[in-house]
């Protein structure tokens, strides 16, 4: 699938209001400016207890797509000792840490996408997993509900 096809999809199912999962993913629009929402973001999600780990910044890799905007970041947080938990019972996972958030501008507005961890969850099926999965999912879920708001 082609970026613009792909982002195309994505401002589609974005325009719902609360954050809504399609093909794996967890999407919702913020009536925020990007640098309104990106600063919401951020806090919502430390206020969970989550540390941001990283702030990617891939203008360069849309850019060679003609695809040409400042305003698009990867958010990368986690919680240390979770991470350090789960890894060591289940180093398969190191792939799919530290969650992330995509967060990017359209217009006067902000999109959201990130990978649905319930998605993970049909990889690796094990019992003991599925409280996290469904916690990162509602975690997730909230902060974008708050960045919505």
């Amino acid at each position: 699938m082609t970026l613009r096809k792909w982002m195309a999809s994505m401002l589609v199912l974005a325009c719902l209001s609360a954050p809504v999962a399609a093909d794996g993913l967890l999407m919702a629009r913020s009536d925020n400016s990007f640098p309104e929402a990106m600063t919401v973001l951020q806090s919502a999600i430390s206020a969970r207890g989550y540390i941001i780990t990283r702030l990617q910044q891939v203008n360069e890799n849309l850019e060679r797509r003609d695809y040409k905007s400042d305003m698009y970041r990867v958010v990368y947080f986690g919680k240390l000792d979770e991470v350090r938990q789960v890894t060591a019972a289940h180093p398969e996972l190191i792939a799919f840490l530290p969650l992330s958030i995509t967060i990017f501008a359209e217009g006067d507005e902000s999109i959201m996408v990130a990978s649905h961890p319930q998605t993970i969850s049909g990889f690796y099926p094990d019992a003991a997993l599925k409280p996290l999965f469904d916690r990162w999912e509602k975690d997730i879920e909230a902060i974008m509900d708050e960045v919505r708001e």
